[in-house]
């Protein structure tokens, strides 16, 4: 008697299994068929009784489950994109014989190119919390670390500073540099190098021959942009002593990087230590002397610190090497003027005398002086930013006070512009 329940019950077993596995053929038919609707319907009604089935079908499930729900997550469905890697990864882990590798496989790298690309739509639309979201998931995906990278720094541009924390965090412990093998051939057309996404890439096209001359070469590093992003992370959350143990660890390990000067030097301005800051601008001049911007930083620095003298050369060579460096333009003419105030002041408190009206005279021509310095780089200013009101508002006042009757009426134009 208990060999027939026995052999009941493994009938009944077959039969369930037999049934589910029928529904998982006209599941995968429909899909191919582009019913998906039809397919899902089907599934979930295979997998009410998943539990029964024998492992091959539950790992024929799983796939279907993965193709279907990819299928209606659309661009942007990240539950879907989510469901659908669930499934697959859980095919991967029950396929232990690595009997359906390739088809896994297959649907793992088209989920993570879902998942990566609607990330960038994300980025695109400046929702980087979600975009962040996307790349992380993709990274968990197939484990690819640009896709990491990429988290790591969409979590920074939605200011969710923990989250990108973790995720560079991550990247170091993995050893990662982003350093690739690039793939280059020179254009014909142009006589310019260009670099193509894979080798494969480059030989097709050097087949059309419009391409000549094809070469390899080693991206640069970007771990010294992780180290500095951790480090002004750290900063910010007021890990001081983490963020300066970190930076010296990362400067002795790249003693060259420029990146990490200029990291070094934002974190310790945001400290308040000026000296160190001065000190490694200079550092940052001497890995690149045509650089305008640190000239421009140690001017502010020289200017707010009272070396009016210091500032103005710094601010000068900062406009030699870019020209249209308004806002080196607009500090320096902000410093020519900054007397301005304390003769003002002065005039202002002299009486009606002679002596008092001649030293008037006096002061008003030295006012007149530091209006005519400082007008060349502020108009200069104004060419490169006609659209900031405190500049033209600035520039309006100094020609009336210089009596230039029609550059004040077109700053008075320009302003109510921009006001209304």
């Amino acid at each position: 008697m208990k060999k027939s329940l026995l052999l009941a019950g493994a009938l009944l077993f077959a039969v369930a299994s037999f049934g589910q596995k029928k529904e998982i053929k006209k599941a995968q038919k429909a899909f191919i068929k582009g019913d998906v609707q039809a397919a899902q319907m089907l599934l979930n009604t295979a997998e009410t009784k998943l539990g029964e089935a024998a492992l091959e079908t539950k790992i024929d499930f799983y796939i279907a489950k993965g193709e279907v729900t990819l299928a209606q997550a659309g661009k942007s469905g990240y539950q879907q994109m989510k469901d659908a890697a669930d499934a697959y990864k859980t095919a991967q882990k029950l396929d232990t014989k690595n009997q359906y590798k390739g088809i896994i496989d297959t649907g793992l790298d088209n989920t993570r190119v879902a998942l990566f690309n609607s990330a960038i739509i994300e980025s695109n639309a400046k929702n980087y919390s979600k975009a962040g979201e996307k790349f992380y998931l993709s990274y968990t995906v197939k484990n690819d670390t640009i896709d990491l990278y990429y988290a790591a720094g969409s979590m920074i541009n939605a200011k969710d500073y923990d989250a990108s924390l973790d995720y560079y965090q991550q990247l170091l412990a993995l050893g990662y540099t982003g350093i690739k093998k690039k793939y280059t051939a020179l254009r014909i057309e142009d006589n310019k190098q260009v670099t193509f996404a894979s080798e494969a890439d480059r030989n097709t096209e050097l087949l059309s021959g419009k391409y000549t001359k094809p070469g390899e070469r080693m991206s640069e590093s970007i771990k010294g942009d992780i180290l500095k992003n951790v480090v002004l992370i750290l900063s910010s959350k007021g890990e001081n002593d983490k963020a300066i143990a970190l930076m010296k660890e990362a400067r002795l390990e790249n003693p060259t990087d420029i990146t990490l000067v200029r990291a070094e030097a934002e974190m310790v301005y945001k400290m308040g230590d000026i000296a160190r800051y001065d000190e490694l601008m200079q550092q940052v001049l001497e890995f690149d002397p045509t650089d305008p911007e640190p000239y421009y930083n140690i001017g502010v620095v020289a200017a707010s610190s009272g070396n009016p003298e210091k500032a103005m050369e710094f601010y000068k060579k900062a406009i030699e090497l870019k020209p249209d460096y308004t806002s080196a333009l607009v500090n320096l003419g902000a410093l020519i003027l900054r007397d301005e105030m304390k003769i003002v002041d002065e005039m202002n408190s002299l009486g009606m005398s002679k002596a008092d009206s001649k030293k008037y005279n006096a002061l008003e021509i030295k006012r007149e002086g530091l209006y005519n310095e400082a007008l060349p780089y502020l108009e200069a200013a104004y060419s490169y930013r006609s659209d900031n009101p405190q500049l033209v508002a600035k520039l309006k006042e100094i020609y009336s006070l210089l009596g230039m009757d029609a550059k004040e009426s077109e700053m008075k134009s320009k302003l109510d512009e921009l006001e209304n």
